[in-house]
């Protein structure tokens, strides 16, 4: 993935991927085609590069666990005259690598050489383990 531009966000009220996951399967988390939905006031100006492979990278307590493939980005109108972005994400959440990340607002771009890896098949994954063993065991080379 080196070479695509992704977005970082904090996940806010989720403390674990299962969270997330869990928050999407809620209608009120999804757009009207059903796929989930992340709503945010700023608009990516770099959206050509986010449409091209990229993925919202979701930060949980301080360290990145997961990202979704962003599929679009639709206005969302909410009847006050805001203008918002939709970010659609891709239901599939892939597990990355334990990789810190200090509390930052709103969302920031991320390069796909900066990205954590993903997980391959047999790594752990486990939500039980707190996010700093996670990243620890990340740094020793136990994935």
């Amino acid at each position: 993935m080196s070479g695509t531009l992704n977005l970082i966000k904090l996940c806010v009220g989720a403390e674990t991927v299962k969270d997330l996951t869990d928050w999407q399967t809620n209608p009120r988390a999804k757009g009207p085609d059903g796929l989930p939905r992340h709503v945010t006031r700023m608009w990516p100006k770099r959206e050509a590069e986010l449409l091209d492979g990229g993925s919202l990278y979701w930060v949980f307590k301080g360290v990145v666990l997961c990202r979704q493939r962003i599929l679009r980005l639709d206005e969302v109108d909410r009847g006050d005259g805001i203008r918002r972005c939709g970010i659609v994400l891709d239901p599939d959440v892939v597990r990355v690598e334990g990789y810190p990340k200090r509390p930052f607002q709103g969302w920031r771009y991320l390069t796909g050489e900066d990205a954590p890896r993903d997980l391959t098949a047999g790594s752990i994954a486990n939500d039980d383990l707190p996010p700093k063993l996670l990243i620890a065991l990340s740094e020793v080379g136990v994935r």
